[in-house]
């Protein structure tokens, strides 16, 4: 069988690729080396926040509130509950780079917004103790994403489309024709006439097959859940917040089913080499120091650390996304270097390769994800 596009990577932004061509009639297949959702990407843990004020630079603001209406179109489609209006809190110092990018970009695209001082935040969620020298931008329209039930979601849509699944499947061989790709698994073969390329940390051990490697770094990272006073921190009382003072950045979430509330630390990390497995939860002693501490400074309880763990973020130097074809092989695209704050996006993004499958070209400006920034290697 001779397939119209083929993704090797079925994650976060492969199955959400995957179900919008195949939502489109087109005949996809989709290659993991795991069965998604899984614990060894970028997207298990339950939570992953959508910020629309973007901190990274407001040239991400038109693909969030793209994604946002997409999230929005999966939940009503697949009926599960992917997205919880929480409201966000971009806390910051007024020095902040992170937080001026917050209040730039929403005042440029007129988002609901609000800025606040130390004073007005710890009033307003008893669960905070800020320093004055903080404030935040308070995005009300915010909030979480429900990272493996949206990729579940995707999944199951996508079969009911008619895409085929090879799960637990390592690529062995991929040969590159002028107008078709195949790829070898280990008793198979896979033909397409596209192939995409969305397979995270793994992304060089698949670009090694034909002689190329991207500047990408993946590293560990790790969060966790912490014992708290569950009026002060659950949903409905308490936002999904991030933190930037410069020094170090934080984000977190309210208590999810009186889970506890969540805190990752968003900077540093682990370097993993190539193959690297992932160290357990606690295998460093700032995994569960470092958050701890960022608690005590900022919250108004004793908060217990109950739970830990870890997954990958594969970082680009830059910290923006990859979205691009190579230039020797316009049929083959890459998406990947989402560098910890890619999740929100992969409904977005999956509908951006899609019509790139599709159309040749995307609706969305993503002509500052290409790889001709790097100036480096062929590709």
């Amino acid at each position: 069988m001779r397939y119209d596009v083929i993704i090797i990577g079925a994650g976060s932004m492969g199955m959400a690729a995957g179900y919008y061509l195949a939502k489109e009639g087109k005949k996809v297949a989709l290659v993991d080396s795991n069965d998604p959702p899984h614990i060894k990407g970028s997207h298990h843990g339950e939570t992953r926040l959508i910020r629309h004020g973007y901190g990274e630079g407001e040239k991400y603001v038109p693909l969030a509130l793209r994604s946002q209406e997409l999230w929005y179109e999966l939940e009503n489609e697949s009926n599960r509950k992917l997205f919880h209006k929480t409201g966000v809190l971009n806390i910051g110092t007024k020095e902040s780079t992170f937080l001026k990018n917050v209040i730039q970009s929403a005042k440029r695209y007129d988002l609901n917004a609000e800025v606040l001082n130390a004073v007005d935040i710890n009033r307003r969620w008893e669960g905070y103790h800020l320093n004055e020298d903080l404030l935040a931008c308070y995005e009300p329209n915010a909030g979480v994403l429900m990272s493996e039930e949206a990729i579940q979601a995707y999944r199951e849509l996508a079969i009911q489309y008619g895409a085929d699944l090879f799960l637990n499947e390592n690529v062995e061989r991929i040969d590159i024709q002028s107008d078709h790709v195949t790829i070898g698994l280990k008793d198979k073969r896979l033909h397409g006439n596209q192939l995409i390329i969305t397979a995270g940390k793994g992304t060089n051990k698949i670009t090694a097959l034909f002689e190329q490697e991207l500047p990408l770094t993946p590293i560990r990272k790790t969060f966790s859940w912490f014992q708290a006073a569950e009026e002060k921190y659950k949903i409905g009382s308490f936002p999904a917040w991030s933190f930037d003072n410069g020094q170090a950045v934080f984000y977190g979430f309210p208590s999810m089913n009186k889970s506890g509330p969540k805190i990752g630390r968003h900077d540093g990390g682990i370097p993993l080499t190539k193959g690297e497995e992932l160290a357990s939860f606690g295998s460093y002693t700032e995994d569960e120091e470092d958050v701890t501490e960022f608690a005590k400074q900022t919250m108004s309880e004793t908060l217990i650390h109950k739970l830990g763990k870890v997954c990958t973020y594969t970082n680009s130097p830059d910290g923006d996304f990859i979205i691009d074809r190579f230039k020797e092989y316009p049929h083959v695209m890459i998406a990947c270097g989402f560098s910890g704050h890619g999740f929100k996006f992969s409904s977005a993004i999956g509908e951006v390769l899609s019509q790139m499958a599709i159309k040749g070209n995307s609706t969305q400006d993503i002509s500052f994800f290409s790889l001709d920034r790097f100036k480096q290697g062929s590709f």
